[in-house]
């Protein structure tokens, strides 16, 4: 059974090392992860377990460590490694938009809020604050406000001071509905209305407010609402 589970192991890394993650099925993603931190046990049926619990990895890797240390099963060291691999991710995600200019594109600029986000179950703003050709400036990405309530406590006259004191030229709003609706809010279209008009004063361009549901999108400017 050792020598079984110790091929298993082997092929799966095999596997990764030759074509990445292609052709894996999702359970066998989060077991190569799993084979990391468990190294004396078959993690298989545990992986299976994970995703039938949250659904998909990325609502593994979205959890927090309580939910996963209520499930069972999973070491602190498994635990660990599932935060690092978001973690990670994140900051990876970051220093490679500081190296381009991804945010002249729409598709781009939605992948990058996506993907920070996409999955919360909770409400959050940022911010991104850019140079005059649309790049991400160092430290650029400053979160306002989460929680509940978090969009009544944005205010028009701190975003434009943050953004006046890095000497940003350009910056995107971003914020994230939970419910899974993208379209929005009153208070959502006052915030950017607000902050449009205050641009215009100071020489500063809102480029765009992305909002971002799990499956769907809002752009004020692919909406017309921002020129």
């Amino acid at each position: 059974m050792s020598n079984n589970r110790n091929g298993h192991r082997q092929r799966l890394r095999e596997r990764f090392l030759k074509t990445g993650l292609r052709g894996f099925a999702e359970h066998e993603v989060l077991e190569l992860i799993l084979t990391l931190c468990i190294p004396r046990r078959d993690v298989k049926e545990l992986a299976k377990a994970l995703l039938k619990k949250f659904g998909s990895i990325r609502n593994v890797l979205d959890a927090d460590p309580a939910q996963l240390k209520a499930f069972g099963g999973l070491g602190e060291a498994s635990i660990v490694c599932f935060l690092l691999i978001k973690a990670f991710s994140e900051y990876y995600l970051q220093q490679k938009t500081v190296e381009l200019p991804i945010f002249t594109d729409n598709a781009s600029l939605v992948q990058f809020w996506q993907s920070r986000l996409g999955a919360l179950n909770y409400e959050v703003f940022e911010i991104a604050y850019l140079d005059a050709a649309c790049r991400l400036m160092k430290d650029g990405i400053e979160r306002l406000e989460e929680g509940a309530g978090a969009r009544t406590k944005v205010c028009s006259e701190k975003i434009l001071r943050s953004a006046l004191m890095r000497g940003a030229v350009n910056f995107v709003l971003a914020h994230n509905h939970p419910s899974g609706n993208a379209q929005p809010s009153q208070t959502d279209l006052q915030i950017t209305q607000n902050l449009h008009y205050a641009c215009t004063l100071i020489n500063i361009r809102l480029l765009d407010h992305i909002i971002i549901a799990k499956d769907d999108v809002y752009s004020f400017r692919q909406s017309g609402l921002l020129a």
